[in-house]
């Protein structure tokens, strides 16, 4: 970790900017925007899916901005989600970067009988940054689930 006593004005705008891209992504899941999700990738993207985090494989590979659209509508089969966004990591790299975030993701469902079950995911987002045109864009996501726990939730 780098020294915070005295930090270039760029580099605190940049890993604001970071910041603010991580969370724009969870706020764009929770609000079912995949519009707007998508648009913080690269068009030339790579999304990888470890359901297992221990895994050398990932469950779902995903390449280019577009082919994220139905990973992103799969969140409308849950009633509501809501994503909390923890610590990070970032190493930038003049308009490159890559960085570690924390996730707890909330996910509640509700069966045919509508008694409602909340899975809560730990994640870990793994990502790589590029900087075109001024902005930061996810160029490369690897989620990878570190555990999953699923129980009843009242209504």
């Amino acid at each position: 970790m780098s020294s915070h006593t005295s930090i270039p004005a760029q580099e605190a705008a940049d890993r604001l900017a970071i910041r603010e891209l991580i969370d724009a992504y969870a706020h764009c899941a929770d609000r079912r925007d995949a519009k707007g999700q998508m648009a913080l990738f690269t068009e030339d993207t790579r999304f990888l899916v470890y359901m297992d985090a221990t895994a050398a494989e990932p469950t779902q590979e995903l390449r280019g901005r577009e082919a994220l659209a139905p990973v992103f509508d799969n969140l409308n089969t849950y009633r509501a989600t809501t994503h909390f966004n923890g610590q990070s990591t970032v190493s930038l790299d003049g308009d490159r970067a890559t960085g570690e975030s924390y996730c707890l993701a909330h996910h509640i469902s509700a069966g045919a009988d509508d008694r409602r079950t909340i899975m809560i995911a730990s994640i870990r987002y793994l990502d790589e940054f590029v900087k075109q045109g001024g902005e930061w864009f996810f160029a490369e996501r690897r989620l990878m689930v570190d555990w999953t726990e699923t129980r009843p939730c009242s209504p």
